[in-house]
């Protein structure tokens, strides 16, 4: 049985921003975490597609919205189906063809693209804004509260009976109910970057921010950040915070550093998971505290919940967080569009960047036993090789009036498919 992981995150090609590509990437889950997390050990999939509204108006309409999920799951089924299909694959290592079955073991991604996965509501505001189970919003903080957990079973029953608001769900056929072996619902792990590094440190930072604005004690911190040298990597709030006259204010900063070093485990027995949640709940008891009522939500947002409750459960199912990182995303994203995008005319941009794709992997593959770096590119063209030159089908100017877009979004793909080939 070989294991995929799936990572998604949308990126801009462009410097303005006013440009942008959702690119899918693949990795092995049978190989160690080390080696996983090169950047070279990951491959393009393809391009999801962003549909492109008339105007504002059409962007925000329900139709739209609808539209937009239903094509999403269309494009993951397109790109997912031709895995599952036949007795199983044959994959070249070394010269040698190994035989296997291929599953989705976990999906990587940040928590919009998450409830995209999951077709829970993205809204924090709404009643459940948990992917993972049914936590309704006022108890989010409620760190030690049961939850029910979501899966295929009982999200199903909602959309069958039509009443998927009632659980925070989209009323949209969910490709992943057909696939047996995976829950959806957990299977889109906590991300350590967004969820910690880009999510928790920086609500922390901006509500420490806020607090010392109100014991006006806001100078005396910069003055201190501004004798410290600068290190991207250097967490010094600690010292920053401490000896304020604030009860607990740098005791919440000793508590995140013991507990985000404990994230950072490359392996765990159970005895370490419970001291993580243990480290993780002394850590959240203090940041309710502290800044429960600076947070305009009273902290109700889902990645806080989702940490408190999830992140244990997530690692005895899916192993060390450290095996399901983003951090090489900016450098496949360089890799995938942004070089491939500044190297085109900027026409037909996606038809464009497959074809430099495709022919840096022809490179490659004459390059493999010539040095003894791993290339990228290896098995773009061998994956998925018959299918490949249709998964680019973003901006989809004949489906923008939505009162002739016909639903059987399969044979439109399949003429994009053509149309690309030709």
């Amino acid at each position: 049985m070989e294991n995929k992981i799936l990572e998604i995150d949308a990126t801009t090609t462009d410097t303005l921003g006013k440009s942008s590509l959702h690119p899918i990437y693949v990795s092995l889950g049978n190989i160690p975490t080390w080696r996983r997390n090169k950047e070279d050990a990951k491959q393009l999939l393809g391009y999801l597609p962003i549909l492109s509204a008339k105007n504002e108006k059409e962007k925000k309409s329900s139709e739209f919205k609808e539209l937009a999920r239903e094509t999403f799951h269309n494009s993951i089924k397109f790109l997912l189906d031709p895995l599952f299909q036949g007795d199983g694959v044959d994959f070249n290592i070394d010269d040698k063809d190994i035989w296997f079955f291929l599953r989705i073991s976990t999906i990587i991604c940040d928590w919009p693209e998450a409830c995209t996965f999951s077709l829970t509501y993205k809204s924090p505001n709404s009643n459940y804004p948990c992917h993972f189970c049914l936590v309704q919003r006022e108890d989010l903080i409620d760190i030690r509260k049961e939850v029910i957990l979501r899966n295929h079973v009982n999200m199903k029953e909602y959309f069958d009976s039509n009443t998927s608001n009632l659980a925070g769900l989209e009323q949209v056929n969910n490709y992943f109910w057909s696939i047996s072996n995976l829950n959806i619902y957990t299977a889109t792990v906590p991300d350590r970057m967004h969820h910690l590094d880009l999510g928790l440190f920086k609500y922390q930072i901006e509500f420490t921010m806020e607090l010392l604005k109100k014991k006006k004690s806001l100078n005396k911190v910069n003055e201190r950040i501004a004798d410290i040298p600068r290190h991207s990597q250097l967490k010094i709030m600690v010292f920053v915070v401490d000896d304020l006259q604030i009860e607990d204010l740098s005791e919440v900063y000793v508590k995140w550093n013991e507990m985000y070093l404990l994230s950072r485990s490359e392996k765990f027995k159970e005895s370490d998971l419970e001291n993580f949640q243990k480290a993780i709940n002394d850590w959240g008891d203090l940041f309710i505290k502290l800044f429960q009522n600076i947070s305009n939500s009273h902290l109700k947002f889902p990645k806080f919940h989702s940490w408190i409750y999830h992140i244990v459960d997530t690692i005895r199912e899916y192993g060390a967080i450290n095996g399901y990182t983003t951090e090489t995303y900016e450098s496949l994203h360089k890799t995938y569009v942004k070089i491939p995008y500044r190297l085109s005319n900027k026409k037909e941009v996606e038809k464009q960047i497959m074809e430099n794709i495709r022919r840096r992997a022809i490179v490659s593959r004459n390059r493999v036993g010539k040095t003894k770096t791993p290339m990228a590119f290896v098995y773009t063209a061998k994956l998925h090789q018959e299918i490949f030159s249709g998964v680019i089908f973003r901006n989809f100017n004949v489906i923008l009036n939505f009162r002739n877009f016909s639903r059987n979004i399969t044979e439109i793909f399949e003429n994009f498919r053509k149309l690309l080939k030709r």
